[in-house]
């Protein structure tokens, strides 16, 4: 893995619990080095944008981050959207999955996975 096309500080923040889950997928799902965790946004949802969380190959336009050993893949112009967000795991008997909290978001939806700017 080259190291010059990563980028110094990223502008998203994995919690411990969500850091543990991560490994823990990456492992079960035996996730090779040439792939990382995409992280960004998309139209639709209803609230008007929806997160997008999955393994992925790098793709033109990406910055590259690494969070605790994990590679992190995010369009450079869904910066202004994610900036400052952190991504916890929740295991609770109410809920099960990613919870995104991001400060840029003007509303969000009740399932939480959607958001305005």
């Amino acid at each position: 893995m080259a190291t010059e096309n990563i980028t110094a500080v990223a502008p998203v923040t994995l919690t411990e619990g969500a850091l543990k889950e991560l490994k823990k997928l990456i492992d079960q799902q035996e996730i090779g080095e040439d792939f990382g965790l995409r992280v960004g946004v998309e139209g639709g949802g209803c609230s008007g944008m929806s997160y997008v969380l999955g393994f992925d190959q790098k793709k033109e336009g990406d910055s590259e981050y690494s969070i605790e050993g994990i590679r992190v893949f995010m369009n450079k112009a869904h910066g202004l959207y994610l900036a400052g967000m952190e991504i916890d795991f929740k295991s609770g008997l109410d809920a099960r999955g990613f919870v995104f909290n991001n400060p840029n978001a003007n509303s969000t939806c009740g399932c939480g996975s959607s958001f305005s700017a």
